[in-house]
């Protein structure tokens, strides 16, 4: 069924409360959720369940604190907690922990990403929290898991895609380890992290309990291996370095042409065949070098070679025309700014309007999920620290006296 022209609902100046938040979608609305998280996975984690209409409590401290991963104004912050509110609380002060623990009693779920001992020093673990809260979720991501011989090591998505074997399978042969261009671990860990809480979510309403939610980034790295870590399970082979080319299906990799590079996958015979007519090298099915898959994995270079003398005489676009028109798939190799000057990525409503506090009007990045009823949008923009703690303590019964005292006192 084809998309409206439009799926995703822009931005609006509507009936967002006087505090500055408005719910992003009417998917999760009800649940509450207490975010303890900084960096990048957690925060992942938090933005899945804020986009789809959770009410998101960011937990930040009284007094201004360095923002690992760049400034509050700053794009990586900004696009990681839209959809929130915020509230200031000291969990070291004997005020601040107590509403913590009162606020903690209201929530569905509880994520944080704490190094494994800090969140048991504070007394805000799971086994804790859910003795009053036995239908608490919590979830909690780390870099090396929770307990074992590792547990206690300060995680850092590089150090995980490393420890994980990306990066030995990452850049050309030769040339030596090479990162990925985005903080995979990181981001997968987050949404795997989001993933179960759903999942426990959704066996709370058989059970009537919560429970607790562990995941690394490490194990996100590792999970993210797919049919490399099966090949080292299965067959024994330890996969190397492949550079742009598929480590198994050739030919399937970046070409140059004419005017820049594009990608070509082709996979099976029947795309192969597609492939040779396309490239007016019908002879290439018969050619023992080439005729098999296991063969053009074999002369890969050989092929590849004879494939970039043939595209270097056409442009990118031409190239792209004819491999679509004929089912070969291709396609055109972009910088950021070229992404989101893609018809189809702007079709798709993957750069989102907001105001941004700090920043004015701007754009983020939105869900890359459409939902036929209950959509997503960037409703708010990420609150400044603790715009809201005064109406969510209000809302746990405290008085503007004993907020007033509080604030006094360097607990919130």
């Amino acid at each position: 069924m084809s998309q409206p022209a439009n799926p995703r609902p822009a931005t609006v100046a509507s009936d967002a409360e006087a505090d500055g938040y408005a719910a992003a979608s009417t998917a999760l609305a009800g649940l509450r959720v207490l975010d303890l998280t900084r960096v990048r996975s957690g925060p992942t984690c938090v933005r899945q369940l804020a986009d789809w209409g959770a009410d998101v409590i960011k937990i930040e401290a009284p007094v201004d604190e360095a923002q690992f991963g760049g400034p509050r104004h700053g794009p990586d912050f900004q696009n990681l907690h839209r959809n929130k509110r915020s509230i200031t609380l000291d969990l070291k002060s004997e005020a601040g922990i107590a509403a913590f623990r009162r606020l903690a009693d209201t929530a569905d779920i509880i994520v944080e990403n704490f190094r494994p001992n800090v969140k048991a020093r504070l007394c805000i673990d799971y086994d804790t929290l859910s003795k009053t809260n036995p239908g608490l979720i919590y979830a909690s991501i780390s870099g090396f898991g929770q307990d074992g011989p590792l547990a206690d090591r300060p995680g850092f998505d590089q150090i995980a895609q490393g420890m994980g074997g990306l990066m030995s399978i990452t850049g050309e042969p030769g040339r030596g380890p090479m990162r990925v261009g985005i903080p995979i671990a990181d981001l997968c860990a987050g949404l795997f992290a989001a993933q179960g809480i759903l999942i426990a979510l959704h066996e709370r309403q058989k059970s009537g309990r919560g429970q607790w939610i562990q995941t690394s980034l490490l194990q996100a790295q590792v999970f993210m291996l797919d049919f490399q870590a099966a090949r080292w399970l299965m067959d024994g082979v330890v996969p190397r370095q492949a550079g742009n080319d598929h480590p198994t299906t050739i030919p399937t990799g970046v070409f140059r042409t004419a005017d820049g590079h594009m990608n070509i996958a082709v996979t099976g015979n029947v795309i192969w065949g597609k492939f040779c007519d396309t490239m007016g090298r019908p002879d290439w099915r018969d050619d023992p070098r080439f005729a098999t898959a296991a063969a053009r994995s074999e002369n890969r270079h050989a092929l590849n070679a004879e494939i970039a003398a043939i595209t270097g005489t056409a442009t990118t676009a031409e190239w792209i025309d004819r491999f679509n028109a004929a089912g070969v798939p291709a396609g055109e190799i972009n910088d950021i700014s070229q992404v989101f000057a893609n018809p189809q990525v702007r079709h798709l409503g993957l750069a989102q309007p907001v105001v941004s506090q700090e920043r004015g009007e701007t754009e983020l990045v939105g869900q890359p999920i459409i939902m036929s009823r209950t959509p997503s949008r960037i409703a708010a923009p990420p609150p400044t620290a603790g715009q809201h703690t005064a109406a969510i303590l209000a809302d746990l019964g405290y008085t503007e006296d004993e907020i007033a005292e509080m604030k006094a006192q360097g607990a919130i």
